[in-house]
């Protein structure tokens, strides 16, 4: 069963090619059904939960929902709120997209403003004020920035509820950033490049622009000086983000072309070799949440990779074919019933997907 839910997400991937490559996957109203579900089916489920809570006292005893009501499902926080942006962004790319009614009703009962008035509240709690730094507060800015992209009435209305959370991630960045002295290279939640990014593309679409700034100086602050990024120490065991490839995706974002050529020439020189080789990150064990980290990697590999091609087509478009193949090694497998990374891959497969350039 599962080789033929393989076989066909080959196919509906789109790996035919459209105008990229012959081996660029394509996100196709099949596919983007196909990865809709993985959230839609967790969004509101409770349990299993990893809650990440630090305890002031008993009192502090509740159950995900009464403690965060907007976003208790999926297994933990970060993944319940980058569902929610997959399924907005989804809905934005695929007004056809199946089942959307229902998405849209439960996006409409997390969501609330009563909601969300309670999750503000929960950083306000004794030794909570930092919970989900940076990793959810990234996330969180993203959904914003997709609500705000999304041309539709219950965006708008969605985007007004939300906002109190927004405004606050956005005080949090503002006061954490300045307070960091050395970045965190780490290939997990806590990586500094990886935080940095998503919030600069909300800061830049919404036209933040004290926090672009800050963003921009912080980066140049830790990565300017950086050269020869220890590429072949990757991957760890659990890494789902690739250290080198987050500072230079942030990089490609706050500095010119001029500069980040040059930057980057020092940084991953062998990027530029017509011969560079990646190999894929294997997976031994889908059913532990750390191992299944490692598709999460060939994504998050894949979408930097992207990035750059698209941007610098002439220099690094050989990459293009490595992004590719990180794809398909992890794509059939992450609707394999295994809740450790349905309740997570299929954001990071939309993504990169989408950094692809090819939208059907």
């Amino acid at each position: 069963m599962r080789q033929k839910l393989a076989g066909a997400l080959l196919l509906s991937a789109g790996f035919l090619g459209q105008t990229a490559s012959a081996q660029t996957p394509a996100l196709t109203l099949e596919e983007a059904n196909r990865l809709a579900a993985m959230p839609l089916h967790c969004m509101q489920t409770e349990y299993p939960n990893k809650l990440n809570q630090v305890l002031a006292d008993a009192s502090y005893l509740q159950g995900p929902k009464a403690l965060h009501p907007a976003f208790y499902g999926c297994f933990d926080w970060h993944s319940s709120v980058h569902g929610h942006w997959m399924l907005i962004n989804l809905l934005r790319h695929f007004p056809d997209l199946a089942n959307q009614q229902q998405i849209r009703q439960k996006l409409l009962e997390n969501i609330s403003a009563e909601n969300i008035k309670t999750e503000v509240a929960y950083f306000f709690m004794p030794q909570n004020s930092t919970y989900e730094r940076t990793y959810g507060w990234a996330w969180l800015l993203k959904l914003a920035e997709e609500l705000h992209l999304w041309d539709d009435p219950l965006a708008r209305k969605l985007e007004q509820n939300l906002q109190p959370l927004t405004d606050l991630m956005v005080a949090k960045y503002l006061e954490f950033l300045p307070k960091l002295i050395y970045p965190i290279r780490t290939g997990e939640h806590p990586n500094t490049a990886f935080g940095l990014s998503l919030a600069y593309d909300y800061a830049d679409t919404l036209k933040q622009q004290e926090l672009k700034a800050l963003i921009s100086q912080r980066a140049k602050d830790w990565f300017a000086n950086d050269s020869q990024c220890p590429l072949n120490w990757e991957p760890n065991g659990f890494d789902f983000l690739s250290p080198c490839f987050q500072e230079l995706d942030v990089m490609r974002k706050v500095l010119d072309k001029t500069a980040f050529s040059a930057w980057l020439d020092k940084f991953l020189p062998q990027l530029g070799q017509k011969d560079f080789v990646l190999e894929t990150a294997k997976v031994s064990d889908r059913a532990d949440g750390k191992l299944v980290h490692l598709d999460g990697l060939n994504f998050s590999r894949a979408w930097c990779l992207y990035g750059l091609v698209g941007e610098y087509p002439q220099k690094y478009g050989h990459l293009r074919p490595i992004a590719d193949a990180h794809v398909h090694h992890s794509l059939p497998a992450i609707v394999d019933g295994n809740y450790e990374g349905t309740h997570w891959l299929g954001s990071f497969a939309v993504y990169a997907l989408q950094q692809a350039g090819q939208l059907n």
